[in-house]
């Protein structure tokens, strides 16, 4: 099997295109499901965010797995395929690798360093396992990339601004509001980890008063009472709205939860002169309705105002340092990974020398029926040391040159000198018209 990521993230894709393929939290065992019924993908580990949708998967073969995988996608976005490539980016063995542990660092995130994605990547890959959809070499990829994108943060500074979409957001809302913040009463719709982390910011921001309001009355109320905020029912949203200044909206919601006619009400309601109401959509799909930027008086950031004003900010500086560590971890990956795939040819080798050996004594039993049971047992072990010692040293030393660039090559060798049955991969094709870093191109980020 070999790896594969096919995804959309807000660098090739617009809002749009990203909430159409957004997976909502009760349809993520579905679509594992789906991508594991195609006959090449093995393994599958699904990551949806506010900014991205990858499939992290183990294929038999590259072309027939892209095909596969593009076809679940399209299904999910209700796009025809071939719309979709066009806001695909697609890496390919190294470059999957090298991929997923960008991800987990935060070097690819639109807030460079931001450390929410080790936490989403962290429910995808658990919502993998429970689902039984991560085998062995995504188990691996996973577990490794969450380690590296804690050594990232932990060995560097590029989460010393504690930057994230919520202070991005933020910051950009500054700009349309007069004296700042600090002060200023808004509402947070939403309650789930992207809702608590919107609370926990604007709190430090010194924003307040303070509200929350959440489909589930329960949850709005436990995190409300975590920072000293308001719970409001959801059924007063209207109200709500009409009260603040600013609105975090981050909810799982697949249709929009501000709505024109929700806004328009409650702009009627607002006092006079109070200023702008900005309206900040953070979930995709989005939680604000088209259109609803276009009332006077309203502001809205969403993530495709955030994808094309937004700055490096200061951790920005220690990227190079990350992108050493994360070069470093994809190097000693793949060392693993070529020792892993030459282990199938050394375990066959070794089985083909034991029935060997077991039809040569079965043979010398029929020859020699006047041996006793200590003779024919101690030219067992005679027989089975001379030939795991000849085998010793040249399966050490595939086993060496295969973590080697290039060292499939050893045990493709080792396979037709002994004419060995291992079960290989299939051909890889190539596809046109993706962002990729196929099998033909060397590793890269999706551009």
């Amino acid at each position: 099997m070999n790896l594969l990521v096919v995804g959309a993230s807000y660098r090739t894709a617009p809002v749009a295109i990203l909430e159409r393929l957004a997976v909502a939290p009760n349809d993520l065992t579905p679509i594992l499901d789906r991508l594991l019924a195609q006959p090449y993908v093995g393994e599958a580990v699904v990551l949806s965010t506010c900014n991205r949708v990858e499939v992290y998967a183990a294929v038999s073969g590259f072309h027939g797995g892209l095909g596969d995988i593009c076809a679940v996608l399209a299904e999910q976005a209700g796009t025809p395929a071939g719309e979709l490539a066009a806001h695909l980016y697609v890496h390919y063995e190294s470059a999957a690798v090298e991929h997923a542990f960008r991800v987990a660092s935060g070097l690819d995130s639109m807030v460079v360093g931001e450390a929410q994605i080790l936490g989403q990547l962290r429910d995808a890959y658990h919502a993998a396992s429970a689902a039984d959809t991560a085998g062995r070499l995504l188990h691996e990829l996973l577990q490794q990339a969450l380690r590296v994108g804690k050594r990232a943060h932990a060995e560097t500074g590029i989460d010393r601004a504690g930057q994230n979409v919520v202070t991005a957001a933020l910051d950009v809302a500054a700009t349309h509001l007069d004296g700042g913040l600090a002060g200023r009463p808004a509402l947070v719709v939403g309650a789930g980890a992207m809702g608590a982390l919107s609370v926990a910011t604007l709190s430090r921001r010194e924003v307040a008063p303070l509200a929350v309001t959440n489909r589930g009355a329960d949850r709005a109320a436990r995190l409300a009472e975590a920072y000293g905020a308001t719970a409001v029912p959801l059924a007063d949203l209207t109200d709500a709205v009409s009260t603040v200044d600013i609105v975090v909206a981050a909810t799982a919601s697949t249709e929009p939860v501000l709505t024109r006619d929700v806004v328009s009400r409650a702009l009627a309601r607002r006092e006079p002169g109070r200023g702008p109401l900005v309206l900040l959509d953070l979930a995709v799909p989005r939680d604000v309705e088209p259109g609803v930027g276009e009332l006077p008086g309203v502001v809205v950031v969403d993530i495709d105002t955030l994808a094309a004003g937004l700055a490096e900010g200061p951790a920005a500086s220690d990227a190079e340092a990350v992108a050493q560590i994360v070069s470093g971890e994809v190097e000693a990956f793949l060392t693993w990974l070529r020792g892993a795939d030459v282990a199938p040819t050394v375990a066959a080798l070794r089985g083909r020398a034991d029935d060997v050996v077991t039809a040569e004594l079965r043979r010398l039993n029929q020859r020699r029926p006047d041996l006793t049971d200590d003779q024919r047992a101690e030219v067992a072990r005679t027989v089975h040391r001379v030939v795991q010692r000849l085998l010793h040293s040249p399966t050490v030393r595939v086993r060496q040159l295969a973590a080697e660039p290039g060292g499939d090559q050893y045990a493709a060798l080792l396979r037709q000198l002994f004419d060995l049955e291992v079960p290989q991969t299939s051909p890889v094709d190539v596809v046109p018209d993706l962002h990729r870093s196929g099998p033909e191109q060397a590793p890269g980020g999706d551009r």
